[in-house]
């Protein structure tokens, strides 16, 4: 784990995360699947698991729909790989991606990758680079294919890289308080892109201690190793921490302070 695990309070994604701000990252970028309206969040929030050392995008420069990103790519030091479509209807960029990635992985000039994607067609490329104990991270659309979310590290959707909306926060504060009655309402609930509570309790159950207090940083290690795509920003907060704090219906909180004036926050079930 991260040496912050043992000392930040507020915990973010990296906290829960095995990564180190000085690990070297390639992030390859798929031309025809990224927004280039998003690159400067997306290499921000790249940034924070570590330096990015291989800034690579793919598509075909001939085609109309790349014109967006040539406007970016200077400004961000990003390269344009050129890929030709030999063949209508067929997706050469990412063969090109994926032969670039692996030249790469096998190179051993970086620690992890970044493939800012929402196609399917790179899981088994995510897959094979996890299997070698290499850090992958993706970033998409929530329309993303599950297959691909899951064989990432971790996996950012660029709806939760704007501006967090305090309607969703107070959204979740109240929804542990509402009755369900309805059908509909009970679909709902058990859908993790609308309530986190029962993801946050099968992860509870692996983090607790014989005490029945969890740590934040292994509770939120087991939530991603249960779903790479989870973000506390989903719910409207920017750290874990006020996520879990939202719901003192489900969940008390208590701040441990070490010798040296840090800070460690412990959670438990209330039932």
């Amino acid at each position: 784990m991260a040496n912050n695990l043992d000392i930040n309070n507020n915990l973010t994604i990296r906290d829960i995360m095995d990564v180190t701000p000085s690990q070297r990252i390639a992030m390859l970028i798929d031309g025809d699947n990224a927004q280039p309206s998003m690159i400067e969040k997306m290499l921000a929030e790249t940034t924070k698991y570590g330096l990015i050392t291989i800034r690579r995008i793919y598509g075909d420069w001939t085609a109309s729909n790349m014109g967006g990103w040539k406007e970016v790519l200077q400004t961000h030091a990003i390269q344009p790989i050129q890929q030709f479509r030999y063949t209508v209807g067929k997706n050469a960029t990412d063969s090109a991606m994926i032969i670039d990635a692996m030249d790469l992985f096998y190179s051993g000039s970086v620690d992890g990758f970044c493939l800012v994607s929402s196609d399917s067609d790179y899981t088994r490329l995510a897959t094979r680079i996890r299997e070698n104990g290499i850090f992958v991270m993706g970033i998409g659309k929530k329309q993303t294919p599950r297959a691909f979310v899951n064989a990432c590290d971790l996996f950012v959707y660029t709806e939760n890289l704007g501006p967090v909306e305090p309607a969703k926060a107070e959204s979740a504060k109240t929804a542990t308080r509402k009755k369900r009655t309805k059908k509909n309402s009970e679909e709902k609930d058990n859908n993790p892109q609308n309530n986190p509570i029962p993801l946050l309790k099968k992860a509870f159950d692996l983090a607790a201690q014989d005490s029945g207090w969890a740590f934040l940083g292994s509770l939120g290690h087991h939530i991603r190793q249960l779903d790479p795509g989870f973000d506390s920003r989903t719910f409207g907060f920017r750290q874990l921490s006020l996520l879990i704090q939202a719901y003192p219906d489900e969940f008390e909180t208590k701040e441990v302070k070490g010798s040296d004036g840090t800070s460690v926050i412990y959670a438990r079930l209330k039932s």
